[in-house]
């Protein structure tokens, strides 16, 4: 069984707040709609860090320095898409508030057999598909997943193999010789 929210949704947003160790995400698309003045602002030039505001940050800090964390990794297609070069370059915020963010070139990816889909995994027992409306990569809602175990299982394995294989910021960067998005 698991249970729907539609998006935005109070009962998503607080299971980033409540988790007891871990928050992991698999981020695989190329584009995101939710950023979209963010990424045109970047794309401008303009590099105010607007990203900064809202609660995302602030709940990252609080949670790592009660010990708790935040773990993503990014498939990115290479060259970057804009939205994903945004990313590289906001991710920085991201990392010193705490969050710990690994990028996967989608080749990559496709090699290891990781799944095409988002999903957020807490405390590795609570599984959350992510679900977007394709043609404006727009987040409708998301699906909780609590006891469907073979299913929890397969995304903590595609986790770990995600994060073995990933790379930090920096070198991400340096390999794949991504250049506008920052130091």
């Amino acid at each position: 069984m698991s249970t729907h929210y539609s998006y935005p949704s109070p009962e998503f947003d607080d299971l980033f707040k409540t988790f007891e160790h871990t928050a992991f995400r698999l981020e695989v698309r190329d584009r995101y709609n939710a950023a979209g003045e963010r990424v045109a602002d970047f794309l401008a030039g303009e590099h105010d860090d607007k990203m900064r505001e809202g609660w995302w940050l602030p709940n990252v800090s609080t949670a790592t320095a009660a010990g708790r964390r935040f773990e993503r990794v990014r498939v990115v297609s290479i060259p970057p898409s804009d939205y994903s070069r945004y990313g590289l370059f906001s991710s920085r915020h991201n990392i010193a508030a705490g969050e710990d963010i690994r990028y996967l070139a989608r080749t990559t990816a496709q090699e290891l057999d990781l799944p095409s889909h988002d999903y957020w995994l807490f405390d590795s027992r609570r599984l959350v598909r992510m679900h977007f409306d394709d043609s404006d990569d727009r987040l409708v809602g998301v699906e909780v997943i609590e006891d469907e175990h073979e299913q929890i299982v397969l995304h903590n394995y595609w986790r770990d193999v995600a994060w073995h294989h990933a790379r930090r910021r920096g070198d991400f960067v340096a390999e794949h010789a991504i250049r506008g998005v920052g130091d």
